[in-house]
């Protein structure tokens, strides 16, 4: 049951976290919370689905570029999941970097509190 409630927590504040990262940033728009939650499920998926296939396949630019690479990654899985969603649009693929900069540090900083408030 807490686990349930844990992700459904999460999604909502990612949700909200994708609302302030478009209110902060003009390159990141979303139109009403409901896009937010869409497009929060949109990324969430590819971040557990295809980003963990694109490391392994670009492990080698990975290393070369001392890990950097892993920036382009998540901003492809943000610009992607922006190009599928109708309420959620990203200018261009600078605006997805740093949009998905600002989306993943408040996602570390929900993932910190919920780790507090939903103990193991």
């Amino acid at each position: 049951m807490l686990g349930r409630m844990k992700l459904l927590t999460k999604w909502f504040l990612c949700a909200a976290a994708l609302l302030a990262v478009a209110h902060l940033y003009s390159g990141v728009q979303v139109q009403s919370f409901s896009s937010a939650l869409v497009a929060a499920l949109v990324v969430g998926l590819f971040n557990a689905l295809l980003r963990p296939l694109l490391i392994v396949l670009t492990l080698p630019v990975t290393v070369l570029t001392l890990g950097l690479f892993l920036f382009v990654i998540n901003a492809m899985m943000f610009w992607w999941a922006a190009s599928l969603l109708d309420g959620f649009t990203v200018r261009d693929f600078s605006a997805a970097l740093l949009g998905s900069l600002m989306y993943t540090a408040a996602g570390m900083v929900i993932n910190s509190a919920l780790d507090r408030l939903f103990p193991k």
